[in-house]
């Protein structure tokens, strides 16, 4: 075999290789990628039964119910739409009514959102981009409630445990 020949299909085979790879790659971050929704969204535009979500936005005040058998039943708004949302476990230490939450979760056939993961903000004055602007545009956002675009409040998880 000349050597032309050879250099030919050493580089057709790693060309071969690299696409493979880029594939694979491209596919895990494609199952990897959870879209954020609001309420308004969701009312204009489910997401596909099963696929992961996230939703967020205020938590309506008198809609927090907790069953018996643990978890908590709960709707948000951005006032615009609302969803309403089952969690089983337990909730973390700052959730309350009245307050921006992010879940994260999937609707099911009926359109029902199961969450598995709830994050509550920190403090008084963060809240994520995805639900301030989602606030803004519904005519909720109450600008002299301080600035509400700050990164890292949303660490609590389903445990209580912050980050």
């Amino acid at each position: 075999m000349r050597k032309a020949n050879r250099r030919l299909w050493i580089t057709a085979g790693a060309a071969i290789v690299l696409v493979g790879a880029v594939a694979l790659a491209m596919n895990a971050m494609s199952s990897a990628m959870v879209f954020f929704y609001s309420p308004a969204m969701v009312a204009e535009n489910p997401p596909d039964a099963g696929q992961r979500v996230r939703v967020g936005g205020l938590v309506v005040d008198g809609s927090v119910e907790r069953p018996a058998t643990g978890g908590a039943n709960f709707t948000v708004t951005d006032g615009a739409g609302e969803i309403r949302i089952n969690y089983g476990g337990s909730l973390p230490d700052l959730f309350r009514e009245g307050q921006g939450i992010v879940a994260e979760g999937a609707f099911d056939a009926a359109g029902l959102f199961t969450a598995d993961t709830v994050l509550a903000k920190h403090d008084e004055t963060y809240m994520p981009a995805e639900v301030a602007a989602a606030l803004k545009e519904s005519g909720m956002w109450h600008e002299n409630e301080g600035d509400h675009s700050g990164y890292g409040g949303y660490g609590d998880t389903e445990d209580g445990a912050g980050s």
